[in-house]
């Protein structure tokens, strides 16, 4: 009896699980018959007399569910709706391509690029090695170079008349510069009289200007020009017809770094490239000699050591240091000395103490004694550890050396008092300054005014473009601004005895402010 009502149980839960997935229209029944009480007795469920009162009041609220959603029509409405958007959809339509022309000319390409010449014949494939060498610019041959402007005709008469004009000037005498830093009122109103036009800005060298110098002449302006294609360029500025005064030779086969006139003999100007090259051009006798070569190692500036010109100081990329005698017949006498360096990137000898010179590198400023400079190694007097980038340069004050100012990458130009030349320096001013050039343009180097002890150059990446003087102090004494200055000038160079200012940018153009008397 017991297996009897377990087995009719269970075929009841069976009957009313078919039931519940009945579809829809199986389960309509008309809705005045349903009638709700606490027994959910409801016709039709005689049959399933045996269910408990949950499942017969659960199969009642499916029945209602589904005549509620019968009554709606879903499915009519789904039917009528997709019939209407089959209706209204467009037919896709393929967008025609016009035609191309058969005499229509297409996009310009580089015939280099294609390796066809100009009659559209296919160049033959150059080897891999022989690439890489036409890249590579060549060394010079070593010896002496005859000066020919590359942008002029072989001697002509202009380019003559400037060899003889060079061995005319004389060497103009430095004047107590003390005089003017009594009146800083009288210096900030030679530099407000300082303009710019067009016919005191060309182009001068292929490539960024990687170096500047202007002549001390007191009767001619004259500004060279070093570029880093290895380029010198000259421009005479006193010349009537000026789109006729500049000269452009090829002395250097990679960048000039350092640009100097003789202190001794005003004709002569000293280059030097980091092709390991060190040449003189003597304008005397149209001639680039070589004053010192060295292909093992890049040089990276240099600076006189005696006060005539006779000793040099050069400064190479990998940290050497080399003393070079030009007063030794023939070839140069030179010792090469390993600084504490691991770079160098400028050195610059002490006006006063000329025993002294201070080099700047990755991150390092040091002080040597060139007395006691060692092949083996050479320890610095003094160390300057407050940069925290690399530096840009380190120069001497001009005329007392007592004033040391750097340029570092890390946005900051400092000054340090160097009056006493003990084991530190302390850092007398800290001016905050843009000197984040890039890739593209040439870093900023402070540069002290050779006629005020306490001001120094530098250029700005500020707009409008201008190039701006500090006093020592960090205050801005002067801002050289002009409708011609449209671009960074990273290199600037001041005359010695007269208010002209010279500014080289990345793109060989120089730029020149000068007084209207001048």
């Amino acid at each position: 009896r017991e297996l009897t009502v377990q087995k009719s149980s269970l075929d009841t839960y069976t009957e009313s699980n078919k039931l519940e997935h009945k579809s829809s229209s199986d389960l309509v029944t008309p809705s005045g018959d349903m009638e709700s009480s606490d027994e959910d007795t409801t016709p039709g469920l005689d049959d399933f007399s045996g269910l408990s009162p949950y499942e017969r009041k659960r199969l009642k609220n499916i029945r209602e569910n589904a005549n509620f959603f019968a009554s709606l029509q879903l499915s009519e409405s789904a039917t009528r709706l997709r019939e209407m958007i089959k209706k209204r959809q467009p037919t896709e339509s393929k967008r025609k391509r016009p035609r191309k022309k058969e005499n229509e000319i297409g996009c310009r390409r580089s015939m280099r690029l294609l390796k066809v010449d100009p009659l559209g014949v296919s160049l033959p494939e150059i080897p891999a090695q022989l690439a890489l060498i036409e890249e590579e610019k060549p060394l010079l041959p070593p010896g002496p170079l005859e000066m020919i402007p590359e942008n002029q005709d072989d001697r002509n008469e202009l380019f003559k008349m400037v060899l003889k004009t060079w061995t005319e000037m004389s060497k103009t005498c430095t004047e107590n510069t003390e005089k003017g830093l009594s009146s800083i009122k009288s210096y900030k109103a030679n530099l407000s009289g300082m303009i710019i036009s067009g016919d005191t800005v060309r182009k001068l060298t292929k490539g960024s200007i990687n170096s500047v110098a202007i002549h001390p002449s007191e009767t001619r302006t004259l500004v060279a020009a070093g570029a880093k294609s290895g380029q010198i360029g000259l421009w005479d500025l006193t010349q009537q017809y000026k789109e006729n005064g500049i000269y452009v030779f090829y002395p250097h086969s990679q960048p000039v770094g350092s640009l100097y006139f003789s202190p001794a003999h005003p004709a002569h100007l000293l280059s030097l490239s980091y092709d390991g090259t060190l040449r003189c051009g003597d304008f005397s006798s149209a001639v680039f000699e070589e004053v010192y070569r060295n292909e093992r190692s890049s040089f990276s500036s240099f600076d006189f050591l005696t006060e005539d010109g006779s000793t040099l100081l050069v400064g190479h990329w990998d940290g050497h240091l080399s003393l070079v005698d030009r007063r030794t017949p023939g070839n140069s006498y030179e010792n090469i000395f390993n600084s504490s360096m691991k770079k160098i990137r400028t050195v610059h000898v002490h006006p006063m103490l000329r025993q002294y010179f201070i080099t700047a590198g990755l991150r390092d400023v040091h002080i040597y004694d060139a007395r006691h400079l060692n092949s083996r190694g050479s320890q610095p007097l003094i160390s300057l550890t407050e940069h925290t980038k690399s530096i840009a340069s380190a120069y001497f004050s001009p005329v007392t050396g007592n004033r040391v100012v750097t340029t570092c990458a890390d946005c900051k130009l400092r000054v340090f008092d160097s009056s006493c030349i003990s084991s530190q320096i302390p850092l007398l001013t800290t001016i905050r300054h843009n000197t984040i050039t890039g890739r593209w343009l040439t870093r900023f180097q402070a540069v002290w005014d050779p006629k005020q002890e306490d001001c120094f150059i530098v250029g700005s990446m500020a707009h409008p473009r201008r190039v701006d003087v500090f006093h020592e102090t960090g205050k801005n004494v002067h801002s050289f601004f002009g409708e011609c200055l449209m671009s960074v000038c990273s290199l600037n160079v001041m005359h010695p005895t007269r208010y002209i200012l010279a500014g080289g940018n990345s793109s060989g153009r120089l730029h020149v402010f000068m007084n209207e008397s001048c």
